[in-house]
């Protein structure tokens, strides 16, 4: 059988919602030199680079890039982060990932930053889907989808070719 795919992001719209999550993570830490974003791997990670890249476009802030890393499939205890708990404490942190599906990865990513004190916490997503197993949100969401259990959203970060499918 086979599945067919729907577009539901180009490159031109990941693009402009890239941009206007990055104005809207500027607004909420203006008050900040430096703010973190941590991005879970691999395409949260992606999407961060992204994110940070227009940041400094549009904004003084200072952005740190933290690689997070899990076991998406069995998450506890297996986060990881490319910076020590020193570098992120009591600061502004952006836990970043592409799609928000159950809410799996972005729980156990929040609940690994909470055993650090910060001075704030939002998330961020580009493709939120509404019906999650666990009550997390999105913070800065770049689109929200109501899908079924039995679709998809993968998204592709390549060089001028950024997509968002459901499958």
């Amino acid at each position: 059988m086979k599945v067919k795919l729907e577009k539901i992001l180009d490159h031109q719209a990941i693009a402009h919602k890239t941009k206007r999550i990055a104005f809207q993570i500027y607004e909420s830490n203006a008050n900040e030199e430096e703010v973190i974003l941590a991005g879970i791997a691999d395409n949260g990670y992606k999407f961060a680079e992204r994110l940070a890249m227009v940041l400094a476009e549009i904004s003084p802030l200072k952005t740190i890039l933290c690689k997070v890393t899990m076991d998406k499939k069995n998450p506890l205890g297996t986060v990881q982060t490319s910076l020590p708990a020193s570098e992120y404490q009591n600061k502004s942190v952006i836990l970043i990932d592409d799609v928000l599906n159950s809410g799996t990865t972005l729980v156990y990513g929040v609940k690994h930053f909470l055993d650090v004190p910060l001075k704030r916490f939002k998330t961020a997503v580009l493709v939120n889907r509404n019906h999650k197993k666990y009550p997390v949100k999105a913070d800065f969401k770049g689109i929200s989808l109501s899908t079924s259990l039995n679709e998809s959203v993968k998204v592709s970060f390549r060089k001028g070719k950024d997509t968002a499918v459901l499958e």
